[in-house]
């Protein structure tokens, strides 16, 4: 999973029918075991496009995506945001997530 910046946010926004977005903090110990499993999820999945970012660098994308907390698991659908997650419960509900679509 590797991480995206600004610019690649958009050319994914703009260029990709559907893909995922795992944002996050560096210093929040939650994303830190996310991020573990968001790693492990993306090995399991290898033909779903997710990218990462650290949401310190995107403050006006979390204000336009109303970001409620980190981490986020956002699904996005023809450049718009379908769906946000917030609980990361585990690796397979990670994996049921990110298959049904």
């Amino acid at each position: 999973m590797k991480e995206w910046n600004e610019h690649e946010i958009d050319t994914h926004l703009t260029n990709t029918g559907e893909f995922w977005l795992y944002l996050f903090t560096p210093m929040c110990g939650t994303c830190q075991v996310a991020s573990k499993m968001m790693t492990v999820v993306a090995e399991l999945l290898p033909n779903v496009i997710i990218g990462k970012s650290d949401l310190n660098y995107l403050p006006k994308k979390a204000i336009n995506w109303q970001i409620e907390s980190v981490p986020c698991l956002m699904h996005v659908k023809e450049g718009k945001v379908a769906q946000k997650y917030y609980a990361f419960h585990s690796v397979p509900y990670l994996v049921e997530i990110l298959s049904k679509t």
